[in-house]
């Protein structure tokens, strides 16, 4: 398998469930945009990938300088996250091969271990469908009746929180994500047009603590696991306070 490896970061979204002015991307988490958390904290794990950040072609909050890699590319994001994701193959199509490792992160999930980066990377490098950052239901699930009250309690035997990264072969990411379009199926992660052509990806488990910021009250979360994480003994390639900007 090549060992090339690219990352998507969709990054077009409003955040209108932040309620908040600016985009959440923007919005200041320890001191910094979130975004400079999450950029740096995938650029830790592979300094040398090559980087796609997918905007809103209209963003004027966005600097350059945030990014710390050497090889990246600005592209125009979608209406929906599957639609930034299929821009992003789409404009490295020239340049990637069909079996070069794509790996999608959400700009809004800066809390992610450069451990488990590293943890996914090694479990996809051999593995033909990919696979995804996982973390096993803990809680007692609820099922509503749709006017507020419970109908039934789920079994969560067997359910996983669905994280990221993601990651799958170019070839075979941009051929799920074309024929989810054409079935006009909502697509609200990459694996997930991977499972719709009969595909099973590999769960890898991760940290509980890969926070995905969606609510106000997740940025103060997300501060304080931050603050606990520089607080830890790094493993190899894990960047301390001082180092994460």
């Amino acid at each position: 398998m090549s060992e090339r490896l690219w990352l998507v970061v969709p990054a077009a979204g409003r955040g209108r469930r932040m309620g908040a002015e600016r985009p959440k991307q923007y919005l200041e988490l320890a001191g910094r945009p979130l975004m400079v958390h999450t950029l740096a904290r995938l650029h830790a794990a592979f300094p040398g990938a090559r980087l796609v950040l997918c905007l809103d072609s209209a963003d004027s909050d966005f600097d350059s300088a945030w990014v710390p890699f050497a090889d990246w590319r600005r592209v125009d994001g979608g209406t929906q996250r599957a639609d930034s994701v299929a821009n992003a193959l789409a404009a490295i199509g020239a340049e990637a091969r069909q079996d070069d490792l794509v790996l999608v992160h959400d700009v809004a999930r800066p809390c992610v271990s450069v451990a488990d980066l590293h943890r996914l990377h090694a479990c996809l490098v051999d593995e033909p469908v990919g696979g995804l950052l996982a973390a096993p239901v803990a809680d007692t699930m609820k099922r509503d009746d749709g006017t507020g009250r419970v109908a039934a309690t789920e079994s969560r035997s067997g359910l996983w929180h669905a994280l990221t990264p993601q990651g799958f072969r170019y070839g075979l990411l941009r051929r799920a994500l074309a024929a989810a379009c054409e079935r006009d199926m909502a697509v609200t992660d990459e694996a997930s047009a991977i499972e719709a052509l009969g595909l099973s990806p590999r769960l890898v488990c991760g940290r509980r603590d890969n926070l995905k910021i969606t609510h106000p009250e997740d940025l103060a979360l997300a501060e304080r696991i931050l603050a606990a994480q520089w607080g830890e003994a790094p493993t190899a390639g894990e960047p301390t306070a001082k180092e994460t900007p």
